[in-house]
């Protein structure tokens, strides 16, 4: 059964990733998915352990950066039910 997930993503890692999962014939959604199966599925210390390390690297420019923002649980609930719509 498929679920849906939103992510945010810089715009050129996603003009690339399209790119890349077309070369590979499927979808985007089909390689995130086999990319974070394959994630949670190894015994990997730490992030630069996971097997996909080498390819995001390919297809990323400089280092890695974690973006969060502090968001209240009724901003969450908000976000999430106008993603619904």
């Amino acid at each position: 059964m498929d679920s849906k997930v939103t992510l945010s993503f810089d715009e050129e890692v996603i003009r690339q990733a399209k790119e890349y999962a077309a070369s590979q014939g499927i979808s985007l959604s089909r390689l995130v998915e086999h990319l974070l199966r394959q994630a949670t599925m190894e015994q990997n210390g730490s992030l630069e352990d996971f097997p996909i390390a080498d390819w995001v690297r390919q297809v990323s420019e400089g280092p890695a950066e974690y973006r969060t923002r502090k968001r209240s649980r009724k901003n969450s609930k908000d976000d999430f039910f106008s993603s619904k719509k």
